[in-house]
């Protein structure tokens, strides 16, 4: 199956590029089982939910991660693609860099008393280049210099505004790492929370996120790896869900991920874990944790849409994109979002 099979027409006009006036203004298109689709709000999620549902959310924080250093006596962009605490001496990184072919093995760049020799191209995202530091501390530089890591869609012709660093942030992130929001959490207030069993999971999300399907067979589409974290009581919670038969419903395409990583590595159990994925699923995937999802409208010919596709089957999904296009629904990271039931047997 090709690229060709995820595609979908979007007026440009409805891509977001704001967010709601409050976070549980977005709407909510709601498609369970193999009933028509309902129109809500994202605050009304808790009434189209089981009432022993277990939700899961992805408390990853996005990091101000686009930074302008200096190669020479030019400027360059980099959008670090792997930002973490303890970025010091003898550390590597990855990033995409703007202006990589002026780039050779051994050139240093630099921002402020932060230093950094570019090392080579990495090995598993062409796009990426990986550079070792020499000196600083360059997460702390990150958060001081850097901008927000806004996707190419929203339009923001002088940089990204306060309002984006607040809005492009989910009210329960807390762990630093992403260079893109975990999108489906944008919506949620504390009161709607407070209605959930709600648990915690860790994906670092990285600019792989934007890259199109481009393989012939989607299958081999690669979008690097990031980094997950689940702890022990955060795995305790959603393995006894799973044994009770409660359903569990991830908040997101990087939640999904997540669990379905960590379920392939514990034998189809969700355990502790510590460590990186580069799972993308493809048509033939096999869910073992997720039993519905709540996501954001996806990008045409995107590995995220494929996944939705994979779990709710393609011509469901692309009914319900249809429906919410011609409803009027706004699209992409500060758009509207989607309920979506696990269709077992979906291609």
């Amino acid at each position: 199956m090709g690229p060709d099979a995820y595609d979908y027409v979007l007026p440009p006009e409805q891509i977001a590029q704001t967010p709601a006036a409050r976070r549980g203004d977005a709407r909510l298109l709601v498609q369970r089982d193999a009933g028509p689709p309902v129109h809500a709000r994202a605050r009304e999620l808790p009434r189209f939910l089981d009432p022993r549902a277990l939700v899961v959310v992805n408390d990853s924080r996005v990091v101000p991660a686009r930074l302008r250093v200096l190669h020479g006596a030019r400027e360059l962009e980099l959008l670090v693609c792997d930002p973490r605490p303890g970025l010091g001496p003898g550390q590597t990184f990855r990033a995409w860099v703007r202006g990589a072919k002026r780039l050779r093995p051994g050139d240093i760049v630099s921002c402020g008393d932060q230093i950094a020799r570019y090392l080579e191209p990495d090995v598993i995202d062409p796009r990426a280049r990986v550079f070792v530091v020499e000196a600083g501390e360059w997460m702390g530089a990150l958060q001081r210099r850097g901008e927000v890591p806004l996707p190419p869609y929203i339009r923001r012709p002088e940089g990204p505004t306060a309002d984006d660093a607040s809005r492009y942030q989910t009210i329960y992130a807390a762990q630093p790492g992403s260079v893109a929001a975990p999108t489906a959490g944008l919506h949620w207030e504390p009161e709607v929370l407070a209605q959930l069993d709600v648990v915690r999971v860790t994906l670092h999300v990285g600019p792989g996120t934007f890259l199109p399907l481009e393989a012939e067979d989607v299958r081999e589409h690669k979008v690097g790896a990031e980094r997950i974290e689940v702890d022990a009581a955060a795995a305790g919670r959603i393995a006894a869900a799973k044994a009770e038969g409660r359903p569990v419903v991830a908040i997101g395409t990087t939640a999904t991920r997540a669990l379905e990583a960590v379920a392939r590595a514990g034998g189809g159990t969700v355990v502790p874990f510590s460590g990186s994925t580069d799972l993308v699923i493809a048509p033939g995937f096999e869910f073992r944790v997720v039993d519905a999802i709540v996501t954001n409208f996806h990008l045409p010919r995107s590995s995220l849409l494929m996944l939705v596709c994979c779990l709710g089957g393609r011509e469901r999904v692309l009914a319900a994109y249809a429906e919410a296009v011609a409803a009027g629904y706004r699209f992409y990271s500060y758009g509207d979002c989607m309920l979506l039931t696990r269709m077992d047997g979906a291609r």
